[in-house]
């Protein structure tokens, strides 16, 4: 922020100088009044004098006609080159209470209208945070600075959770809820956090934000979680091991909650065959998505853009979180480039492709290096994660 505030310095002084200036030659053409006027006095005292000579008989009219016109070629010769002085209607206080308001008032309505805190926002995104902490407060200022934006809300709220603040989370997910609207991976969430924040304990909310996330997206894997350990809790074995298994379906083979989800499954059994039950055969897994695309940037655009501008290409759900369900990243100096977005590349476990059965696929150029701001994008078509085609995403429009 110091370059910003030394450029509006500098363009301050440029302004200020505009009304400052005929306020310094305002005094100058004072000060120069002021000499011509003692030289006038002058003039008029030695006229004087002359004249009392003159009726004291020291000089007659020839020698007074001569000193009179002596010291009017002095008084001359003193005010020649004077400019004559120019009113102003304004007068001088009024440019002296301009040059204080200016920055004043300038000052004030940047501060009131201005985006400073979102300038200093980009810079510190552009550099990766040093702790879990920081990228903390930085979300946080990015919700103050933008609180309509329900990307940076989820965001903020999963990083509550990793924190161990589910109270905070939870709220933070019912206002995502509010703005982007009762999609079912948001339902989950907000039922997960809400379950942590009243103490691991089921409630009637928590099973009602569940049910209906479920009943949105059956493979919504939040929920799935949650209502397994509501049934593991009240003696319902098959149903936690029905739910864990759909579970664990959705989840990649190298996740390392496999491992406690099926410790889990195997307990569940264990204690429904002990209780003289029969566990009934897990559902097949579901195969994974994987889509292909082929990004490219607009002839018209190529010189607008940096080979450095970093390039973020993504699929967002149709139906679903706002959160990008798999990204790559890329720099403008690599297009045209073919990558390939699948399971493997979830943001998070439980947001994969293959949980949802339309995507939109965006390819966002920014030179801030920000995945959720830019200045060109390209959106294609809804598109199903079954597909296996090549897709074709060109970088086209101006990113509002």
């Amino acid at each position: 922020m110091i370059d910003f505030w030394l450029a509006a310095g500098l363009l301050l002084l440029v302004a200020l100088s505009f009304l400052l200036i005929p306020v310094l030659r305002g005094r100058r053409a004072q000060l120069e009044e002021d000499r011509t006027a003692l030289n006038v006095a002058l003039y008029q005292e030695r006229v004087a004098e002359l004249q009392t000579q003159q009726e004291e008989g020291v000089l007659n009219a020839e020698q007074m006609d001569t000193g009179r016109a002596e010291a009017a070629r002095e008084l001359l010769a003193d005010t020649e080159g004077v400019e004559v002085p120019r009113v102003s209607r304004l007068g001088k206080p009024l440019p002296l209470l301009a040059a204080i308001l200016v920055p004043v008032l300038g000052l004030g309505l940047y501060l009131h209208f201005g985006a400073s805190d979102k300038v200093e926002l980009t810079r510190e995104f552009a550099q990766a945070p040093q702790s879990m902490e920081e990228m903390t407060r930085r979300l946080e200022r990015a919700v103050a600075a933008q609180p309509d934006s329900a990307e940076g809300l989820y965001f903020l709220g999963r990083t509550y959770m990793a924190q161990d603040r589910p109270a905070d989370a939870a709220k933070i997910f019912e206002r995502t809820v509010t703005l982007a609207g009762r999609q079912p991976e948001l339902l989950g969430q907000w039922a997960q956090a809400q379950y942590f924040a009243d103490g691991k304990k089921w409630s009637d909310k928590v099973q009602a934000l569940t049910d209906e996330a479920l009943k949105a997206d059956p493979k919504e894997v939040t929920s799935l979680g949650l209502l397994g350990i509501a049934a593991f809790e009240s003696e319902r074995y098959q149903d936690a091991i029905d739910y864990w298994n759909r579970l664990l379906a959705q989840l990649p083979p190298d996740d390392k909650s496999r491992v406690a989800l099926q410790g889990g499954i195997t307990r569940a059994a264990e204690k429904l065959e002990a209780s003289g039950g029969k566990v009934a055969q897990a559902p097949a897994a579901q195969a994974a998505a994987l889509l292909k695309v082929q990004v490219d940037l607009a002839p018209e655009l190529k010189a607008k853009v940096q080979p450095g501008d970093s390039v973020f290409i993504f699929a967002r759900a149709i139906s679903g979180p706002p959160a990008p369900l798999a990204a790559k990243r890329l720099t403008v100096a690599d297009l045209p480039a073919t990558v390939e977005l699948g399971d493997a590349d979830a943001m998070m476990p439980q947001l994969k492709l293959s949980n949802f059965p339309e995507v939109q696929l965006v390819a966002r150029i920014s030179r801030a290096g920000q995945p959720t701001a830019g200045e060109w994008i390209g959106r294609s078509q809804p598109l199903a994660t079954s597909t296996t085609a090549p897709q074709k995403l060109t970088i086209d429009s101006p990113d509002k």
